[in-house]
C-alpha cells in the first residue's frame, strides 16, 4: 500500500518526502561546518565496513556494473515507457529525474560526503610550506637518490605482498597523518569491468562508492601495482583528493621492506616531480636533474608511457578528463585534475614540518 502526504493540495509521495529529506540531509553536511568531519570520522567508518563487506561476496565490481545499467536504463527507460506503456513525456521524464536525484543521495551518503572534511594540513597540523628553489632542491635531491637506490627491474608482482605491506603501513600512518585504518584485514581489490575501455581513457584504478569497493585496472604494468593498489585503497579509506591518496600511497609504498614495492612508490610521484621541475627550474638545471637519474628508470618511464599511449583514444580521453575536471571542481577540488600533482606540495610540507609535528612511526628515509 503506497502512503502519500497531502501539503496545500498537493499530494506527495512517501518516498518522494523520504528523497527530500535525504538530499536536505547531503546539502546539510556539505554547508555545515563541522558536520563533514563528523561524518568522515564517524559515520563513514561503519557506512564503508557495511557495504565493503556486502561487496567482499561478490567476484566482480558491482558498482561497475551498476553504473553502466544505470546510464543504460535512464536511457531506454523513456523509450520503454512512451512506446510500450504510452505514459506522458512529464512523468518520464520526472521518474528519471528521480531515479538521478537517488543515485546523486546514494553516492554522497555512502562516500561522497567525505569531500567536505578537512584537507591534510588541517586533518594533520602540518603547516604548509612554500615552494622555494633551495626547498625544491633539497626535496629532488633526496628523492632523486631514494628513487635511483630503489630500482629493481619488476616483471611480475606479487599482490598478496601488496596488499599485506599496504594494511601494515596504514596502520602505521593512520594515527600520524589523518587516515583511517583499513576497515577489514584483507581489503579486496577487483579488476575493473571494462577494462579495455577504461584504458583508452588512460584510468589505471577507481574508486567505487556506491558499494565501498576498489577497482585496478586489468592492463596494471607489475611496477605500477603497488602504488595504484594502495592510492585507490586510500580512496576507500575516506581520503577524495587526488593528491593526499598519491601522497599515502607513496608513504605506503616507500616504507616497505619488498625493494618492488618501494620502487613503486618512488616512481609514481616521477611524472609530478619532472613536472614541478621543468615549472620551476631553468633549462640547464632541469637538464642536470635528469641526467642524475638511472638511465635505466628513465627508459622505464618511457616505455610505460609508451605502453599507455597505444591504449589512449584521444577523442574519448579527453572528453572524460573534462568530465573529471569538472566533477572535481564541483566537489571542493579546486584546481581539478591538475590535484593530482600537488602531492609534491604535501611531500615537501610533511619534510618540513615542525620538530614537535615528527612522525612517531618510521620515515622512508629511516628504513
Amino acid at each position: 500500500m503506497k502512503r502519500s502526504l497531502t501539503i496545500s493540495g498537493i499530494r506527495i509521495k512517501s518516498s518522494s518526502l523520504l528523497l527530500i529529506f535525504f538530499l536536505l540531509l547531503v546539502w546539510c553536511v556539505q554547508m555545515v561546518p563541522g558536520w563533514g568531519d563528523i561524518y568522515a570520522k564517524h559515520v563513514y567508518p561503519f557506512i564503508a565496513q557495511g557495504l565493503s563487506s556486502f561487496s567482499c561476496l561478490v567476484p566482480f565490481a558491482i558498482g561497475d556494473l551498476f553504473i553502466a545499467l544505470s546510464i543504460a536504463g535512464v536511457l531506454l527507460y523513456p523509450v520503454y515507457a512512451r512506446c510500450i506503456r504510452k505514459q506522458k513525456w512529464k512523468h518520464i521524464l520526472l521518474e528519471d529525474v528521480k531515479y538521478l536525484l537517488w543515485v546523486y543521495v546514494w553516492f554522497y551518503l555512502a562516500w561522497g560526503l567525505n569531500y567536505s572534511q578537512k584537507n591534510f594540513y588541517e586533518r594533520t597540523h602540518i603547516p604548509y610550506t612554500a615552494y622555494t628553489p633551495d626547498i625544491f632542491q633539497k626535496f629532488t635531491d633526496n628523492y632523486i637518490e631514494n628513487l635511483n637506490n630503489s630500482y629493481t627491474g619488476l616483471t611480475s608482482i606479487n599482490k598478496e605482498s601488496v596488499r599485506s605491506e599496504s594494511v601494515r603501513a596504514y596502520h602505521q600512518i593512520s594515527d600520524s597523518l589523518g587516515v583511517h585504518r583499513p576497515f577489514h584485514p584483507s581489503p579486496r581489490v577487483k579488476t575493473m569491468l571494462f577494462t579495455p575501455l577504461i584504458s583508452m581513457v588512460g584510468v589505471t584504478g577507481s574508486m567505487g562508492p556506491f558499494f565501498c569497493e576498489f577497482t585496478l585496472n586489468g592492463d596494471l604494468l607489475p611496477v605500477q601495482y603497488p602504488a595504484t593498489y594502495a592510492h585507490e585503497l586510500a580512496h576507500l579509506l575516506g581520503i577524495t583528493s587526488e593528491a593526499e591518496a598519491n601522497f599515502y600511497a607513496y608513504q605506503v609504498c616507500t616504507r616497505s621492506q619488498i625493494q618492488g614495492i618501494r620502487f613503486s612508490g618512488y616512481l609514481s610521484i616521477l611524472p609530478h616531480v619532472l613536472g614541478n621541475a621543468r615549472r620551476l627550474m631553468d633549462e640547464e638545471k632541469y637538464t642536470q636533474l635528469l641526467r642524475r637519474i638511472r638511465p635505466e628508470i628513465i627508459e622505464l618511464a618511457k616505455k610505460n608511457s609508451e605502453y599507455w599511449m597505444k591504449k589512449y583514444n584521444p577523442i574519448i580521453g579527453d572528453i572524460q578528463n573534462l568530465i573529471y575536471d569538472l566533477y572535481l571542481k564541483g566537489n571542493k577540488i579546486e584546481s581539478g585534475r591538475k590535484n593530482y600533482s600537488e602531492v609534491i606540495g604535501l611531500l615537501i610540507s610533511y619534510d618540513n614540518k615542525p620538530v614537535n609535528n615528527k612522525s612517531r612511526e618510521l620515515t622512508p628515509d629511516s628504513l
